[in-house]
C-alpha cells in the first residue's frame, strides 16, 4: 500500500479544566479561614470588588427550607464544579472517624463524643504564657533570651523533645547556661513545663508540691512498673506499707502529665461552623452560618466610572477582564454554599439518629451514599466535607465525622462503627472490676444485643478507643481499687 500525506478530519470530546474551573474546585475544600484569606486577597487586587452586608444577622431563626437547596448556581454546565470532579479519580471514604480517646497514666478512657468545640481557642499560648515570666524569673538578659529560645522549643503539651546539646551549638553558648535557662524554665508555671519525660515532668510538680521524698521517687523513676500493675514489687523498692503506697498513687494521679495542653496552640483557632442545625417542630432547622460566610458584591457604580475613563482597548480589556473574574468568584462562593447545605441536609437525614440520640444511633454512611441522593461526585462530597464544622445541640462536629464504615445489624440496617465503639466503651465502664470482660466474652455480649461482630473486630474497636486489654483493664482496676 503506498504511504503518502493527507490531512484527516476528526470530532472527539474532552473536558478542559479552565484555571477558573481549577480554582472552584479548590474553594469546595477551602476552610473558613482560607475562605477569609482567599476573599481578602481578591479584594486587594480586584477593584471592582468590595465587601457587602451579611444576608442575615447571626442568631437569626429564620432559614431556608432544608430538604430543597437552591439549585447550584450556572458556571457554563449543570453543575461545572460536579462535571469536572467526573474527569478525576474519587477520593477514598474514610474509614472510622472519630477516635477521641486520651491516655493518662493509669486511665484510659474518654467521653462519648469529642468535644470540638470546647477546645482551648482564645487567651495566651502555652509560650506567650511562658514568655511574659522569663523576664522576672531569669538572673540576666542572656539567660531570658536562651529561656526564651527553649520555651519556641516546647510540644503543645510542655515537653521539650530537642536536646540541649543542639541548642547549645545553634546559640553559640556553653551546655551549662542552656541547662540553667532549662531550669529558670522549668520553674515557671504550669509547673511541669520543659520536662523531657514524663518522670521528670512529675517529679517537678512533686518537688513543688513538697511531696519528692526517695519514696515517691522511686515511685515515679518505675513508671513502667505503675502501668503493669507489679504493686508488691513497688512497695518493696518504696519501702512503705499498703496506707502510704496508696497516698503516694492518689498523690501522683493528681498531677498533670500534660500542663501544657491548658494553653491555646499557636496554630489552632477557633473553630466556626459552617452549619446550624437546630431542632423545630417539623424536624431540623438547617442554615449555613451566616457569620462565617463572605458577601462579596461588584461596584458597578466603580465600573462604569472606571469605564468612562477607559480610553484605548488595553484598559478596556482589563477592565472587563476585572468584572468578569469578580462576576465568576461570586458565584462560585454562592455554589459552594449551596453545596455545603446540600450536603449537610443529606447526612442529617442520614444520621438522624444521631441528632436525637447520640453517638449509639449512627449508622454506617458512605461518600457514594450521599453523592448518590444530592447528585453530584463522590469527590465533590470528599471536598466539600474537608475542613467544614456542623454544630448542633450536641456539639460541633466536622462533618466528616458522620462517614464511618459499619457492621451488620439486627434490623438490617447495620450499626455505624461509632456507635459499636460507644458501646463497647459503656460496657467496659460497668464491667465488675473482679471479672473484667475479655474481647471473645464483649463479642458475644455484641452478638446478642444485634450486632454481627467477631473478637479481632472487637479488638480493633476497643484499641481504637484507647481501651487498654482485659489484662491491662484489671491491673488498672487493681491499682484503683487501693
Amino acid at each position: 500500500m503506498a504511504l503518502s500525506p493527507r490531512l484527516d478530519l476528526r470530532q472527539t470530546q474532552s473536558l478542559v479544566m479552565t484555571p477558573q474551573l481549577q480554582q472552584a474546585i479548590k474553594l469546595l475544600a477551602l476552610s473558613n479561614l482560607e475562605i477569609e484569606t482567599f476573599v481578602s486577597e481578591a479584594l486587594e487586587s480586584n477593584p471592582l470588588l468590595e465587601m457587602g452586608e451579611v444576608r442575615r444577622e447571626a442568631g437569626d431563626e429564620t432559614a431556608p427550607e432544608p430538604q430543597e437547596p437552591d439549585s447550584a448556581t450556572d458556571m457554563g454546565g449543570e453543575n461545572a464544579l460536579d462535571v469536572a470532579d467526573h474527569a478525576l479519580d474519587p477520593e477514598a471514604a474514610p474509614g472510622d472517624m472519630g477516635d477521641w480517646s486520651r491516655g493518662d497514666i493509669g486511665s484510659a478512657g474518654g467521653g462519648e463524643l469529642p468535644d470540638l468545640e470546647n477546645r482551648s481557642a482564645g487567651g495566651p499560648t502555652l509560650a506567650e504564657h511562658l514568655t511574659e515570666q522569663v523576664g522576672a524569673a531569669a538572673h540576666d538578659a542572656r539567660e531570658a533570651l536562651i529561656a526564651v529560645r527553649i520555651i519556641g522549643e516546647l510540644d503543645e503539651a510542655g515537653y521539650l523533645p530537642t536536646d540541649l546539646r543542639v541548642i547549645a551549638e545553634e546559640l553559640g553558648v556553653p551546655l551549662a547556661e542552656v541547662e540553667r535557662a532549662l531550669a529558670t524554665v522549668q520553674s515557671l508555671d504550669p509547673t511541669g513545663v520543659g520536662a523531657r519525660s514524663l518522670a521528670e515532668c512529675l517529679a517537678l510538680q512533686a518537688r513543688e508540691a513538697d511531696r519528692y521524698d526517695p519514696c515517691m521517687a522511686r515511685l515515679i523513676d518505675n513508671l513502667d512498673l505503675v502501668v503493669k500493675g507489679d504493686i508488691a514489687r513497688l512497695k518493696r523498692m518504696c519501702e512503705v506499707d499498703d496506707e502510704d503506697f496508696a497516698d503516694m498513687l492518689a498523690e501522683l494521679r493528681g498531677y498533670d502529665p500534660k500542663p501544657g495542653l491548658a494553653f491555646g496552640g499557636g496554630a489552632e483557632s477557633a473553630i466556626v461552623p459552617d452549619v446550624l442545625i437546630t431542632p423545630s417542630a417539623e424536624g431540623w432547622d438547617i442554615r449555613l452560618n451566616e457569620a462565617s460566610l463572605p458577601r462579596l458584591v461588584v461596584n458597578r457604580e466603580y465600573y462604569l466610572e472606571l469605564k468612562g475613563g477607559a480610553r484605548d482597548k488595553a484598559s478596556q480589556s482589563w477592565l472587563n477582564e476585572q468584572l468578569g473574574e469578580a462576576d465568576w468568584l461570586i458565584r462560585a462562593l454562592d455554589q459552594r454554599q449551596k453545596t455545603i447545605l446540600k450536603t449537610a441536609s443529606e447526612i442529617v437525614k442520614k444520621q438522624e439518629g444521631f441528632f436525637r440520640e447520640g453517638v449509639t444511633a449512627m449508622r454506617p454512611l458512605t461518600l457514594r451514599e450521599v453523592a448518590e441522593q444530592i447528585e453530584m461526585h463522590e469527590s465533590t462530597v470528599s471536598r466539600v466535607t474537608s475542613n467544614k464544622y456542623l454544630s448542633c445541640p450536641r456539639g460541633t462536629f466536622e462533618l466528616k465525622y458522620f462517614f464511618s464504615s459499619g457492621v451488620a445489624a439486627a434490623d438490617g440496617e447495620g450499626a455505624s462503627s461509632e456507635a459499636i465503639k460507644a458501646r463497647i466503651k459503656a460496657l467496659c465502664d460497668a464491667e465488675d472490676p473482679k471479672k473484667v470482660l475479655s474481647d471473645q466474652k464483649l463479642a458475644d455480649m455484641l452478638n446478642e444485643e444485634g450486632f454481627d461482630l467477631a473478637r479481632r473486630t472487637v479488638a480493633k474497636y476497643r484499641e481504637a478507643i484507647g481501651i487498654g486489654s482485659s489484662a491491662q483493664r484489671r491491673r488498672e482496676k487493681k491499682l484503683q481499687a487501693l
